[in-house]
């Protein structure tokens, strides 16, 4: 004979994905009720769990489901499937064992149609239970696999939580041009001999936000901004664009490493890179690449001098010393000159390579204006009453809202094409106050670095690439 049940407790539970697959609560709730009424058992109280994952047991409606059942109140636990107790093989069997029957309280699942009171019902709870891990377990693995493609297709996947300098859109990430600026001030300023803390007091009075000095520390060790995407340890190419140049980048981490390779028992010591002098860590040697260093009056090629073994290129090179006063004389003039020298801006201005930014730009305008010649096509159309209204007005409505599209598109890039150009200016403006007069060594170097992104010297020849 059939066991009656007077105190039964009826568990549901649904999480989003299973909102799809005819696991409702009132799905569930039906079909237990009916279940529950063809046995003669007198249902005690629904516990329902909406939106839980079964991975884990902080669900409001299980705990309060676990406190009757040590309470006493109930004798039975029933539940449409297996797997809406729990995703979890130790979950399911802590739950069972641990805590249902121990307590006196039998447990049921309709779909499988078993039940503890039975040697075979809690023989196939263990073997289910299992089959629910392994489906977790799965479920896992495809997310994770989901994630390792989405990087190496070189998309950002940490979701709707964007780094600073970007907002997520759509599924990508895409510049967002005041706190880029931010973000390229970050860097200019470290590689201009302010330390972390200083970059963080100063972006936190001019923008607000950066209220810790880690959240600086990690934008400057972030190849996200040089667009890198990572996953696990692995960096792939991204598809969003840089806001940190890959040669700026690279001279911080060699900042860094070398600040930590510089430091001993009793202090510091003198690092490679350290922002002593105004054109410390922005000038290259053109015969073989090795940066300059600044010692004994003169600026030097690491590979000449042989001061650091590490950054020596090629020993062989006999590229010309620089004493430290006449090129940075060489330097603030050229700045002068570019400030002040209009047809020498322009020269300059017009010298820039085509880069990647006004490629799409190009691209989005060519778009626009395919677009606007169609509107102009169907507009003669429609003048010659070749086309029905309705199908001119559908056809229209269409290219309406695609031009809305990349007009906002091409603002966009065009803000982005302009930002640099908007800073460059802005430490031009500032060039006399800063840099001819009362500014620290800092403060010019900030100025400098602003301006200029290398300098490059072959022999006689100084070859200035300036960040427009």
């Amino acid at each position: 004979m059939e066991k009656s049940f007077t105190h039964v407790g009826c568990y549901v539970r649904v999480s989003t994905e299973n909102q799809l697959e005819n696991y409702s609560i009132g799905e569930q709730t039906e079909r237990l009720g009916a279940y529950c009424k063809a046995k003669g058992w007198h249902i005690y109280k629904f516990y329902p769990d909406p939106g839980f994952s079964g991975g884990n047991m902080n669900r409001p409606a299980l705990q309060q489901m676990l406190q009757d059942v040590h309470a006493g109140l109930l004798d039975m636990i029933i539940v449409y499937k297996l797997d809406r107790l729990s995703r979890s093989q130790k979950d399911t069997l802590t739950l069972i064992e641990d805590e249902f029957l121990v307590n006196n309280v039998e447990f049921t699942s309709m779909s499988e149609n078993f039940d503890t009171s039975a040697p075979l019902g809690r023989a196939m709870i263990g073997i289910l239970s299992v089959f629910a891990q392994l489906e977790k377990d799965q479920i896992t693995e495809r997310f994770t696999m989901g994630r390792i493609g989405r990087c190496k297709a070189g998309y950002f996947h940490g979701g709707g939580n964007a780094p600073t300098g970007y907002n997520y859109v759509n599924g990508k990430l895409v510049v967002d041009d005041y706190k880029a600026e931010q973000v390229r001030l970050a860097y200019q300023m470290f590689l201009a001999g302010s330390n972390v803390n200083a970059i963080c007091n100063t972006l936190h009075e001019k923008f607000g936000s950066w209220n810790n000095s880690t959240s600086v520390y990690n934008v400057l060790h972030n190849s996200l901004y040089i667009g890198k995407v990572k996953f696990k340890g692995k960096e792939f190419d991204g598809v969003h664009t840089p806001i940190i140049s890959k040669e700026d980048f690279e001279q911080v981490q060699q900042l860094f490493h070398s600040s930590k390779r510089a430091k001993k028992k009793n202090g510091y010591t003198k690092t490679p890179f350290r922002a002593n002098y105004l054109l410390s860590s922005l000038i290259y040697c053109k015969h073989c690449g090795a940066r300059y260093s600044a010692n004994h009056g003169y600026y030097k090629c690491y590979s000449r001098s042989k001061s650091e073994k590490k950054y020596i290129v090629d020993p062989n090179c006999k590229n010309k010393n620089y004493e430290i006063s006449e090129l940075d004389k060489l330097v603030i003039d050229e700045i002068h000159r570019i400030k002040y020298d209009k047809e020498y801006f322009d020269k300059v201005l017009g010298q820039r390579p085509t880069n990647q930014k006004a490629n799409e730009h190009k691209a989005i305008q060519s778009s626009l204006n395919d677009i606007k010649i169609q509107i102009a096509r169907l507009l003669d159309l429609y003048q010659v009453g070749s086309l029905p209204i309705e199908e001119i007005s559908d056809r229209m409505d269409k290219l309406q809202t695609r031009k809305n599209y990349f007009e906002k598109e091409l603002a966009s890039s065009q803000s982005e094409i302009d930002a640099p150009l908007k800073m460059f200016m802005g430490a031009l403006a500032s060039m006399d106050t800063v840099l001819l007069k009362k500014g620290t060594l800092e403060e010019k170097r900030l100025l400098i670095s602003t301006l200029i992104k290398s300098i490059w010297i072959d022999e006689d020849t100084i070859n200035i690439k300036w960040r427009i």
